[in-house]
């Protein structure tokens, strides 16, 4: 074993080697400052899907909630620098389509890497292969702590804590990262429900994202600190040349480049998605939203939780109509309330509440996954959107249900602009989705009427997607050939004004 590290340490570190290093560089930092980006729409932390105000094990924010006033989730959005978010500001949809579109090219470079890592024989740089590794490791660790520097001789290429370390990043932490972060899709979650209670259910696969987070900011600390510090001269030439050989001044001119394009790309990538995020939502939709739907699209919720699973709390999010029509509507219980139904259909229909019970009730008990970060599980009464569909006839050319709200932009997003401060919130599902078996119009919530600031009189439930996707205070439902030419054209309101992806299932 000693010989064939030798061998190595000869060789150097090879081009692919130290590309595939550098690209991942670039990577993790969009991954972070995204995550950021994403953490700040509701920058509270738990480990139960409850998610009550309080129960939070960490908070990054000073905000308090009001009594007797109604506070949503929204109002616990917190805008980021650009300095440290991607893109910044108030901007979790360009933070998300950013998060995502790096994440795939990030596994790329993974897959890349490891796969090179042994074709090529590589692969003793990390992984272990004598229990021997852990006694040295633990003399090197000691080394280092009572501020001395191991013997070169130690180094074959590396250390062995650095040896240990590092096929820790490679192999453990950063799949562990993709693990948990699977475990906040919405889609894999209704699907396999037994793989979110590995980690200890929606939350606590979020809170373990978040530490791994901050292991994967230690590392890169300390990586960077023993770097510098630790025969620095050898070090530089090995990271730019790939071997001990060549001029220290060139290696350190050449890093100190690559990390200039490095920031220049993070400054980029930032004021060019604030200036431009129409461009940004398309350019980032067109890979992120493909790849979500070819992997997620055609999954079925299998959610079945029981009544002691209940949240005794549920965020709210998004403000009641306040229309004269709506709040009279409320005022006589929604007893002249009708759903209209219309567009391609052979039949259009006006379905009042009685109308909608007499139809085949479902009950189910799921949990709810907003886009912010949050969850709920409650249980939801009312009817199967594919009953309604059967009964109204869907004509050949119908590929899309729009579903309309009496709540209007203003009331969904504060910062709503003005052009869109008083259109109808909408959101628009392709058919397959509406006839998923869970896909219902929920008239009932944990066996009560539905409550006004939860949908009343009927919302729409979607359990393979995120929370925005699920329109409340319905008032209609028109089918539809092509969505180009509802709202501003991108498949909802959220999507139209905040930038959203078209794929709601993670």
């Amino acid at each position: 074993m000693i010989d064939l590290h030798v061998t190595f340490a000869t060789v150097g570190f090879p081009v692919w080697l130290r590309v595939t290093h550098y690209i991942n560089l670039l990577f993790i930092g969009l991954l972070m400052r995204s995550g950021i980006q994403i953490l700040a729409a509701h920058p509270r932390l738990y480990f139960n899907d409850g998610c009550k105000p309080g129960s939070e094990w960490l908070k990054f924010t000073h905000k308090k909630i009001p009594e007797g006033k109604l506070w949503t989730s929204m109002d616990e959005e917190v805008p980021v620098t650009p300095l440290i978010a991607q893109p910044g500001k108030d901007n979790l949809g360009m933070g998300r389509l950013w998060h995502f579109f790096v994440v795939i090219f990030w596994i790329l470079n993974g897959l890349i890497y490891v796969v090179l890592l042994f074709a090529t024989g590589e692969w003793s740089r990390l992984i272990p292969t004598s229990w021997s590794i852990i006694p040295n490791a633990w003399h090197t660790f000691l080394t280092y702590i009572t501020f001395h520097l191991p013997p070169k001789s130690d180094f074959q290429p590396y250390d062995p804590l650095q040896q240990l370390a590092y096929a820790g990043i490679v192999f453990l932490l950063a799949p562990f990262m993709l693990l948990t972060g699977a475990t906040m899709s919405p889609a894999v979650e209704a699907r396999f429900p037994w793989y979110v209670k590995l980690f200890g259910g929606r939350q606590a696969g979020r809170s373990l994202h978040f530490l791994s987070l901050l292991a994967f900011i230690a590392f890169i600390i300390i990586h960077t600190l023993l770097v510098l510090i630790v025969y620095f001269q050898d070090n530089i030439r090995n990271i730019v040349f790939g071997s001990e050989q060549g001029s220290v001044t060139e290696a350190v001119l050449i890093a100190v480049a690559a990390l200039i394009v490095v920031a220049l790309v993070y400054i980029w990538a930032s004021w060019y998605t604030l200036c431009h995020r129409r461009k940004m939502q398309h350019a980032l939709g067109s890979v992120v939203d493909r790849v979500v739907h070819t992997l997620l699209h055609k999954i079925t919720s299998v959610q079945r939780f029981t009544s002691k699973d209940i949240s005794p709390y549920f965020w709210v999010n998004g403000r009641p109509p306040v229309s004269s029509e709506f709040l009279e509507l409320a005022n006589h219980g929604f007893t002249d309330w009708r759903l209209e139904v219309k567009g391609l259909v052979s039949t259009p229909l006006c379905l009042s509440r009685e109308d909608l019970r007499e139809l085949p009730e479902q009950q189910q008990i799921t949990r709810h996954n907003c886009i912010q970060g949050w969850s709920g599980i409650a249980e939801w009464g009312g009817v199967c959107v594919s009953e309604v569909l059967d009964l109204c006839g869907v004509k050949p050319e119908a590929q899309y249900v729009v579903f309309t709200s009496y709540q209007v932009g203003k009331q969904s997003y504060p910062d709503t602009p003005p052009d869109m401060q008083n259109k109808p919130f909408y959101e628009i599902l392709d058919m397959e989705t509406a006839r998923h078996p869970q896909t219902i119009l929920a008239y009932e919530m944990n066996g009560e009427p539905l409550p006004i600031e939860h949908g009343a009189p009927l919302r729409l439930r979607v359990e393979t997607e995120l929370g925005y996707k699920m329109v409340k205070y319905l008032r209609s439902i028109e089918l539809i050939e092509d969505y180009s030419k509802i709202g501003k054209g991108h498949g909802g309101f959220r999507e139209d004004v905040q930038y959203y992806g078209s794929a709601a299932q993670i």
